[in-house]
């Protein structure tokens, strides 16, 4: 990897393009570097985890509204369409609504990969948006391979070295510039018109966390989405000789001076030097529990907990005292993020809209807890939030913030990497029971490391009683042939609902 210093400079430096972000960001895109076997093998894993996800959500009211505006459009001249998820084969829409509908499939059951260091990523978010483009423009699957290759290398990138969230930016600004970035390597533009998408693209997707604080709305599932969408446009816009704000990271009105570190910052930033494979994806880890990443540790020591010490189920100590508090001491973002420390009442509401318990910690402990399972419909039901014994508990657990968790979480060493913590019991009697996890046990230094089999699993679970079997069967078919796919077979890399699934979801109307 080579490292590209970051800072602001004034409009009087006149700071050339090729000392830009942006300019560096296209040139990793126009790379011909292969992609190597273990990294196409999971991205495969990654086409396959998002399927799973997009089958589980189909049916959920903000993916059915997004797949009805995508339905509500044409397809547009240039190309064959794009698929949108659920539907036949047949039914195309333009690719940046397809992008849309299919981003927000993906995302609404915040189920599918992530990556943590500096920001927050789903790098996954990438793969519905040049999909999307790869099918309208008939593309094969060795070029699909490549793009998201690349999608994935600049987000993770960014997301290694430019924290958004201190400054209550979203996580998808990193997004819009990677996905322009990915549909530059799979289209093969040139530096120059990536440049520009990528600074489109970073200008049109950045906007504030508030997606994430307090009653966390449906707009959770749509931010990237969104992004990706902007991204399609950008490129469009960049292919027609238009241009973008530069420079778009670095100017005195630009991103970092303000809206993210201010004029004296500079950050360092990781990419890949010329000819250097593409691997960031490798760095990356899917969930097994559809939640925050952050719960997916906690939920696994809960569970835990809650085998070896079946009376902590009915909220006491073996000798039958109650718990008097729970405290998960953890990092800064787990605590101040769906922890006690973000200081949201809606956090212990059990009235509160499953985008808001998928982010509380304290809720996802004690239903993991007392349930010894997570389910990605039944633990988030009105009516499992409500229990009394749940409420009661609930309002016992709290986070607090432990600097060694805090430094294991941006550590750069992945052997001490971790995204979990302790827990302490405390039971009115004074006793107490303590226990930890680093890592989630699908981790890839986990108890249960994810291998293929489990992503197949995975998909067959979610899939089941949404796809018919031999739907299923057909998909991962062409999936794990992915690089091998001809342009026809990357127009059919999509899933089809069984009869009468999509007729009976939700079908509102708005203004298209």
């Amino acid at each position: 990897m080579i490292t590209h210093h970051l800072r602001v400079h004034r409009s009087d430096e006149n700071l050339s393009r090729e000392g830009q972000l942006a300019w560096a960001i296209a040139r990793v895109a126009t790379d011909p570097v292969d992609v190597e076997d273990d990294v196409v093998d999971m991205i495969i894993n990654r086409v396959i985890d998002n399927a799973a996800v997009s089958a589980a959500s189909l049916t959920r009211e903000p993916v059915s509204a997004a797949r009805q505006q995508a339905l509500d459009h044409p397809v547009t001249v240039g190309g064959s369409g794009s698929t949108i998820s659920g539907c036949r084969l047949d039914r195309r829409t333009s690719p940046e609504w397809a992008a849309w509908a299919n981003g927000v499939a993906v995302r609404e059951l915040d189920f599918h990969d992530t990556f943590l260091a500096a920001e927050y990523s789903h790098p996954g978010d990438n793969i519905p948006p040049i999909l999307a483009v790869a099918q309208h423009v008939g593309a094969d699957g060795a070029a699909l391979v490549r793009g998201i290759a690349t999608g994935y290398e600049i987000q993770m990138d960014l997301v290694r070295a430019i924290s958004l969230h201190k400054h209550k930016i979203d996580h998808v600004a990193h997004l819009g510039p990677s996905v322009a970035a990915g549909l530059g390597t799979l289209l093969g533009l040139d530096q120059e018109t990536i440049y520009q998408a990528v600074g489109q693209a970073l200008h049109t997707t950045t906007a504030t966390r508030q997606s994430r604080k307090g009653e966390i709305s449906t707009w959770k599932a749509y931010a990237p989405a969104f992004a990706g969408k902007a991204a399609i446009e950008a490129v469009d816009r960049a292919m027609r000789g238009q241009t973008s704000p530069s420079p778009i990271y670095e100017g005195e009105d630009g991103v970092i001076a303000w809206m993210l570190d201010g004029p004296d910052a500079s950050y360092d930033v990781p990419l890949p030097g010329e000819g250097e494979p593409k691997r960031a994806i490798l760095d990356s880890f899917t969930k097994e529990h559809s939640a925050e990443y952050q719960a997916q540790a906690f939920i696994d020591l809960a569970r835990r907990l809650g085998t070896e010490h079946e009376s902590l189920r009915e909220g006491t100590s073996e000798s039958g005292s109650p718990i008097e508090s729970i405290v998960l001491h953890t990092s800064h973002h787990t605590h101040y993020v769906i922890g006690s420390g973000a200081n949201d009442p809606q956090k212990y509401d059990p009235q509160a809209s499953r985008e808001t318990l998928d982010h509380s910690i304290p809720y996802i402990f004690t239903v993991a807890l007392q349930d010894g399972t997570w389910h990605h419909v039944d633990s988030y039901l009105p009516e499992r939030a409500g229990r009394e014994d749940t409420v009661a508990l609930w309002e016992k657990v709290t986070t607090a913030e432990d600097a060694e968790w805090t430094r294991r979480y941006h550590s750069e060493d992945p052997a001490e990497k971790a995204f979990g913590g302790r827990a302490v019991i405390r039971f009115e009697d004074g006793s107490e029971i303590v226990d930890e996890i680093a890592v989630a046990d699908a981790h890839p230094l986990g108890a249960r490391p994810f291998a293929r089999e489990d992503y197949v699993r995975k998909f067959r679970t979610l899939a089941e009683g949404v796809l018919d079997a031999d739907e299923i069967d057909r998909f991962l078919a062409l999936a794990e042939r992915l690089p091998e796919l001809s342009a026809e077979e990357v127009q059919e890399l999509s899933i089809v609902a069984s009869f009468g699934v999509l007729a009976a979801a939700p079908a509102p109307k708005g203004l298209f």
